[in-house]
């Protein structure tokens, strides 16, 4: 029981941490949309590509948490 706890509180920090990139993300672009995207700064630029690597990198280990789940190392 004590392991199933530890999964499920890895799982609610990985939802927590995915919906603040998520939100990190929209909110970068929602920038680069009221700049124009013609003329984007290049600190801007920076930005949107951290978001989505951080993005990214969440996917991956969502994908991870999926194959133990569905291969039954988890639960």
């Amino acid at each position: 029981m004590d392991q199933r706890k530890r999964w499920r509180t890895q799982e609610q920090e990985l939802v927590a941490r995915w919906n603040t990139a998520v939100a990190r993300h929209k909110d970068v672009l929602a920038e680069i949309a009221l700049a124009g995207g013609v003329s984007t700064s290049e600190a801007l630029a920076l930005k949107a590509s951290s978001a989505r690597a951080e993005v990214d990198a969440l996917r991956r280990q969502v994908a991870r948490l999926k194959v133990e789940f569905n291969s039954g190392k988890r639960y």
